[in-house]
């Protein structure tokens, strides 16, 4: 552990992510892979928080776009959430990595509601701990609950696992070939500068709580490992 940069991580899955080339779903061999990328982590003795979102799912802003109510479709993409975060423990689970799911709305036949202080004793015990459904609140981003879970556990990161990009650009760079990749940035540059790396909430809350920002293209492999153990790669937000 003497070599390990993060001792207690938070980390920011897209639903994505787990979605693959497919773009929705879950891909089977896709959610094997990043369970076998954070077992890695796990087996150097991090203790490893997930928050995973559920756009492969269901986006609430969509649902709003086609006439629902705002609140009823952000609680369809919560449940998007915990489909994500049960598919990733039974991955996890089957590689023998000890992992439970805690819930912002309470299921209790298939996860546990979370409580701050029994997800900080799993992280002790050297479990794995995913929320899942947000915050329990429509309106707010499952960026937004990475911030808010990592100051209530005292993490040392947040790990903004991105699919196929490799930072933050000053602009798309899968649309502007001009566009310059940050090493460093603060918080309030992000805000200032309406960069798309979390939304303006999360950014706030992890500027007011001091909690840095990785940034990095999960989908090379060794990546989550590179960035416990201190190495430049991605962009680095932290400070005011």
């Amino acid at each position: 552990m003497s070599d390990i940069k993060y001792k207690r991580v938070v980390m920011k899955l897209s639903g994505e992510a787990l979605a693959g080339k497919k773009g929705q779903g879950i891909n089977p061999p896709e959610i094997q892979k990043v369970a076998e990328e954070i077992k890695e982590v796990h087996d150097l003795g991090v203790q490893i928080a997930v928050v995973v979102g559920g756009g492969n799912m269901w986006r609430g802003e969509a649902g709003a776009q086609m006439g629902m109510e705002r609140a009823q479709a952000d609680y369809i993409g919560m449940l998007g959430t915990v489909m994500n975060a049960l598919a990733l423990q039974d991955n996890l689970e089957k590689i023998g990595v000890p992992t439970r799911v805690q819930t912002s709305i309470e299921m209790r036949q298939i996860a546990e509601p979370y409580i701050r202080r029994k997800a900080m004793r799993h992280l002790e015990k050297g479990r794995i701990v995913i929320f899942a459904a947000g915050t329990g609140s429509p309106y707010f981003s499952t960026d937004t609950t990475a911030a808010l879970r990592a100051s209530e556990i005292n993490a040392d990161v947040i790990l903004m696992a991105k699919n196929g990009v490799d930072g933050v650009y000053s602009a798309d760079p899968k649309k502007n070939e001009d566009a310059v990749k940050f090493e460093r940035l603060t918080h309030m540059d992000v805000i200032n500068k309406g960069l798309q790396v979390m939304d303006t909430t999360a950014s706030s809350l992890s500027m007011d709580n001091d909690i840095p920002l990785v940034v990095f293209n999960m989908n090379e492999r060794g990546n989550i490992k590179r960035v416990v153990e201190g190495e430049n790669i991605g962009t680095t937000v932290e400070g005011k």
